[in-house]
C-alpha cells in the first residue's frame, strides 16, 4: 500500500482553514504546507481514502480558489516529515 501525494495551490488565507477542514475528517489526509507564499500545499492520502479527499476538495471548490499543482522537482525540496 502506498500513500498517494498530491499538490494543490490554494489562496495563502486558506492553508490553515483547508488543515482544519481536513483534521476533522480523521484520517483522510495529512496536509503540508509546500510553499506558503505561493500557497502550495500536498496531501498524502492513504490508499481507500482519495475519494473523501476528492470529494471535500471538490466541495471546498465552490467557495476558494483550490487548483491541481503539477510540483516537477518539487519533491527533493519538501523534507517535512520525509
Amino acid at each position: 500500500m502506498e500513500i498517494t501525494k498530491k499538490y494543490y495551490r490554494v489562496e495563502r488565507k486558506d492553508i490553515s482553514f483547508i488543515k482544519f477542514i481536513f483534521e476533522a475528517y480523521d484520517g483522510i489526509a495529512v496536509i503540508t504546507t509546500v510553499d506558503r507564499p505561493k500557497g502550495i500545499i500536498m496531501f498524502r492520502i492513504p490508499p481507500g481514502c482519495e475519494n473523501d479527499v476528492d470529494m471535500v476538495l471538490s466541495d471546498l471548490g465552490k467557495k476558494m480558489m483550490i487548483e491541481e499543482y503539477v510540483p516537477g522537482d518539487l519533491d527533493k525540496d519538501v523534507k517535512v516529515g520525509e
